[in-house]
């Protein structure tokens, strides 16, 4: 797992380098006879491997002679050989200063300009970099990642004049008891937190749940299952919106089919499955690994270093199929995918928006955090997320909660003195999301449990979420065995049909019209199915008519399409389909008007060989209300369609 996590970590302060003339061998004309004398000292230092005192040679060289810009250069190699970047950026950063621009200092330039990046030091990082394009020759082969760094420094120092948001701030206990913790992920509802844990560089990885407060406050973390968690690395878990499934990578496990494959576990009660490969539709024989999961877990997206791809590291894409199965992942291809690396997706719980890190286009260097919004399947332009969100450091994987207000990532502790890059500890931070950083569309969710009518015991049911607008399903749930429960996520700006479905059960549709943009809160909804049995009745709530109109609307179909879909599951059910009406206008005109409208859903299901002996319609105007035709809202509910069992 180590593969998996952290290269979105580290720091590559050093980056790209050429090879540096070899230490102690650079021939510098020296006039002053002391400073020839310490120039020598120095050089036969290095020579002996004495860098400490090397250095310390040179450190007085540049006490006594300031202006000579050779000896920083040299002690810029030597703390850069000894891992002490820092030291070896002021140390290049004065040489070039007191130096002639040389087209033989070609290599000094570039590593200038890298020690620079590793420190977000862009000016200097920018001028170095120019100065390397300057003398270059044509065909070297870092040109090219010279240029994409001055367009990098460019950018940085544009965004850094304009922030976006406020930076990221760390999480406090009981959260970052671990010296490594990344890839936080939340479910719809906003109730759990879920994120990875290293507790030493050594020490496996495992998946740590944290409840959220109703205060946005974190509780103790626990392991997440001991079904899940194992002698094995386990780690990058993403969970479904419902909290109901988790798909997550391992490495080096018995039976895998890579060296890092993904897995896939379900809930039922408070209970996860025993975790299992998700097979070589998903997975290869290469690294495959951080997963995100679409709200209601029918749609993986995660990384791999697969061949065939665009870059270095790509996304991939999945499916669940109607069989249960996953379907051939595919690369999404660009603009999404770069030359580079193309990591750590997310896609959000709205659908609209994926987000991931990247180092194939221009950002502030390193591992940038970019969105993509989709329309209608396909990715637009990626764009940047801008400072303080993107740094000079790699940024790792981001999460933006449901309702767009809160937001989650990974962060590597500064660099410290004599601690590895590797050994950074990382940790949780959240934020509040920035307008420019929010999914495409805004979301909320509804949730409850689903019961039989009759004897209030929980049932497992289909939850499908269909858009009455272009009916197409875009969300399908299963609520719980156990205890009945289930989420599904809604989008702002959008009017929705929900279906309850289960064996022997009449279906239950409800309705959710987001597309005004009224009140988008989260709802709690229980739902209760009725068995297909005489006498049994349900209101559709998917039917719709123009004002006095029996016509039906386009954003009928839908029900209609699963009127059908009824008639021919159950061939031996007789029904009756019923108008009713409010008490708006005279009884013969309510009367007449609620027939029509039956009659006009009894000729679509005929129309599409529902055979005729198995209707019935009849009009029942204002006889039969609901509620009291007291308000818009009662008179609302009154005005109905429903379908008896015979």
């Amino acid at each position: 797992m180590r593969r998996v996590l952290l290269p979105l970590l580290v720091v590559a302060a050093g980056g790209l380098l050429p090879l540096q003339p070899a230490l102690a061998q650079v021939k510098v004309p020296i006039t002053n006879s002391k400073a020839k004398s310490l120039w020598e000292k120095a050089q036969q230092q290095v020579k002996d491997r004495e860098f400490n005192k090397a250095i310390e040679t040179l450190g007085t060289l540049n006490q006594k002679f300031p202006s000579m810009g050779e000896p920083f250069l040299l002690k810029g190699q030597l703390y850069k050989a000894m891992g002490d970047t820092r030291s070896a950026f002021e140390s290049y950063r004065e040489g070039v200063e007191k130096t002639a621009f040389d087209p033989g200092r070609m290599n000094d330039y570039f590593t200038l300009g890298e020690l620079a990046m590793g420190f977000g030091e862009y000016q200097p990082a920018l001028d170095a970099y120019q100065k390397f394009l300057k003398v270059a020759p044509k065909g070297q082969r870092y040109i090219p990642k010279a240029q994409q760094q001055v367009a990098n420094c460019e950018f940085a120092l544009k965004a850094l004049q304009s922030p976006v948001g406020k930076a990221p701030e760390r999480l406090g206990a009981p959260l970052n008891t671990f010296r490594f913790q990344y890839f936080p992920a939340v479910t719809a509802d906003n109730r759990f937190l879920v994120y990875t844990a290293r507790k030493t560089g050594e020490s496996d990885e495992d998946i740590l749940i944290s409840r959220i407060e109703k205060d946005g406050s974190f509780g103790d973390p626990q392991l997440i299952s001991a079904a899940i968690n194992s002698q094995f690395n386990e780690g990058a878990g993403s969970i479904s919106g419902d909290g109901k499934t988790l798909v997550f990578a391992s490495c080096d496990r018995p039976g895998a089919v890579g060296n890092c494959d993904l897995y896939i576990s379900r809930r039922t009660g408070n209970s996860w499955s025993k975790p299992r490969n998700l097979g070589r539709n998903v997975n290869s024989v290469a690294w495959d690994s951080q997963p995100t999961l679409s709200a209601d877990g029918r749609t993986l997206y995660f990384t791999s270093d697969r061949r065939g791809g665009v870059g270095l590291e790509d996304i991939y894409v999945t499916t669940l199929q109607e069989d249960g199965t996953w379907a051939v992942a595919r690369n999404v291809g660009a603009p999404v995918n770069t030359v580079g690396k193309d990591m750590a997706p997310f896609i959000h719980a709205s659908g609209s928006t994926l987000y991931y890190v990247s180092d194939g286009m221009v950002g502030m260097g390193g591992l940038d955090v970019y969105k993509a919004n989709i329309t209608a399947g396909k990715f637009g332009n990626p764009e940047n997320l801008g400072y303080p969100l993107n740094t000079f450091e790699n940024e790792a994987s981001l999460f933006i909660s449901s309702d767009n207000r809160r937001g989650f990532c990974a962060r590597t502790r500064p660099a410290e003195a004599a601690v590895a890059e590797r050994d950074r500890p990382v940790e949780l931070f959240g934020f509040e999301v920035p307008a420019a950083v929010r999914s495409s569309e805004q979301s909320t969710y509804t949730q409850g449990r689903v019961f039989d009518a009759v004897t209030k015991k929980p049932l497992q049911a289909d939850v499908q979420l269909y858009d009455l607008k272009t009916d197409e399903m875009v969300q399908a749930v299963m609520s719980d065995p156990e205890s009945g429960d289930y989420t599904v996520v809604l989008n702002e700006g959008h009017q929705y049909g929900m279906y309850a479905v289960a064996d022997k059960y009449l279906m239950r549709s409800l309705n959710f019209d987001y597309s005004d943009k009224r009140s988008f809160d989260p709802l709690t909804l229980d739902i209760y199915l009725e068995p297909v049995r005489a006498g049994r009745a349900i209101v559709l709530n998917n039917l719709f008519f123009d004002s006095k109109e029996y016509a039906l609307k386009p954003n009928s179909r839908t029900e209609l399409n699963r009127l059908i879909k009824f008639m021919s599951q159950y061939p031996e059910v007789q029904v009756e389909i019923s108008g009713h009406t409010d008490d708006v206008g005279t009884d013969d005109d309510n009367m007449v008007l609620s027939k029509n409208r039956a009659k006009s859903v009894y000729s679509y299901l005929v129309e599409h060989k529902v055979k005729a002996e198995r209707l019935r319609f009849r009009g029942y105007g204002e006889s039969k209300p609901l509620a009291p035709n007291d308000s818009d809202e009662h008179r609302q509910q009154n005005r109905r369609i429903e379908l008896r069992i015979l």
